[in-house]
Parts: C-alpha cells; sequence; structure tokens
C-alpha cells in the first residue's frame, strides 16, 4: 500500500504547507502592526491647512495658519476638506506601499486592504 518514501514525502508536504502558514501570519501579523502606525500629514498648496490623519483616515490633527482669517468660512471650509482628502489620499498610498513589503500588493490579502482604504473615501490612482 505505502512505502516509507511515501509517509516521507507525505511528511515533507506537511511540513512545508505548515511552515508556508506560519510565514504567511508572520507577514499579516507585520502588516497589521504597521498599518496601525502610519499616519499622514498634507498641506494645502497655499499653506493655509495642515491636516494629519491617523492610520484609518480619520481626523488626528488641524492646522490653520492664521492667514486663514482673511478667507470666507466657506472657501475655508472647502480648503479642510480637500485637504483632508489628500491626506487621506496619501494615507492610501502609504498603505498600499506598506501591503506590498509584507504580504505583497497582489496577494488576496493585500489587495482586500488596499481596495478596503481606497473604498472608504473613494481614493484615486492608489
Amino acid at each position: 500500500m505505502f512505502d516509507g518514501r511515501d509517509f516521507e514525502a507525505a511528511e515533507r508536504m506537511i511540513d512545508d504547507w505548515q511552515a508556508d502558514i506560519e510565514a504567511r501570519a508572520a507577514r499579516a501579523r507585520e502588516l497589521s502592526t504597521r498599518l496601525s502606525r502610519l499616519s499622514a500629514r498634507v498641506r494645502s498648496q497655499d499653506e493655509l491647512v495642515t491636516v494629519t490623519v491617523g492610520s484609518a483616515g480619520d481626523l488626528t490633527g488641524l492646522e490653520l495658519d492664521e492667514r486663514i482669517r482673511r478667507r470666507p468660512a466657506a472657501e475655508t471650509a472647502r480648503l479642510i476638506m480637500a485637504t483632508l482628502q489628500a491626506a487621506r489620499e496619501r494615507l492610501t498610498a502609504d498603505v498600499a506601499e506598506v501591503t506590498a513589503q509584507t504580504v505583497g500588493a497582489d496577494s488576496a490579502t493585500g489587495r482586500a486592504v488596499i481596495a478596503s482604504y481606497a473604498g472608504r473615501w473613494g481614493a484615486r490612482d492608489v
């Protein structure tokens, strides 16, 4: 039925399979750790607004230059929102880079992570 060589080959195959699973799990843990530490900071072109977003794209910092007082409130609001979007897009690009470095951007996990971030706020050209 089975000889010793078949069992040895099966054991090697199982060992290889287990090692691959453990390596993928380690890369996924590294990805999770690195993503949790990400943030992005963007300054508007006119340097009146600076926005920082955390790893989930949430607003964690907002700095307004004193010159912003000379602008209409609606214009200031639009500038803040545009800068926030730019920070989220930078974060998404950083996520794509970290994902590529850890699990691979073309892996199923990598594609899902990148799509998740891009889909949150409609990031372009990741």
